[in-house]
């Protein structure tokens, strides 16, 4: 069984600023509420291996696992699953960038499948997936804005 989540934000910023500071997997604990650390673990081209890890939860813990990322400039997608799966049993993310008028478009699209051990099942992690991806896109829209405003400032 496979489940999936479809978010999107439309951003007011040129496609290359858009992709560049989404794709640069080193400043995701600034671009991102949740993450307080990457660290990358192997580089490829435009592939890299990396650990994410969260700020601890309400219960003080700690998150982190490892993931597989692909981007792809010439498509403006990205590709990437979960090396280390946690609480699913696979975890695949597509991302695609499409220009909008004066703006882009950022989508992300999650499939997973839960293990079946777990305390919570596909639809609860949709509905958690679905929240925080609100919130952290609002967050990433709102960082990247503020980047196209200060370069447009530092140009006149």
């Amino acid at each position: 069984m496979t489940a999936r989540t479809e978010c999107s934000v439309r951003i007011d910023a040129p496609m290359d600023l858009v992709w560049d500071m989404t794709n640069d997997v080193e400043s995701w604990p600034r671009l991102f509420t949740e993450y307080a650390r990457v660290d990358v673990l192997e580089r490829e081209g435009d592939t890299v291996r990396f650990r994410l890890t969260m700020y601890p939860d309400e219960n003080g813990e700690v998150n982190s696992w490892v993931s597989l990322r692909t981007a792809d400039p010439a498509t403006r997608t990205v590709r990437a699953h979960r090396v280390e799966t946690g609480p699913f049993e696979f975890m695949r993310l597509f991302w695609d960038y499409r220009e909008t008028d004066g703006g882009v478009e950022m989508r992300w699209v999650q499939e997973f499948h839960v293990k079946e051990e777990m305390p919570f099942d596909d639809r609860a992690m949709a509905a958690h997936l679905e929240k925080n991806s609100a919130v952290q896109m609002a967050h990433i829209k709102e960082r990247v804005e503020a980047a196209a405003a200060a370069r447009t400032v530092e140009r006149s």
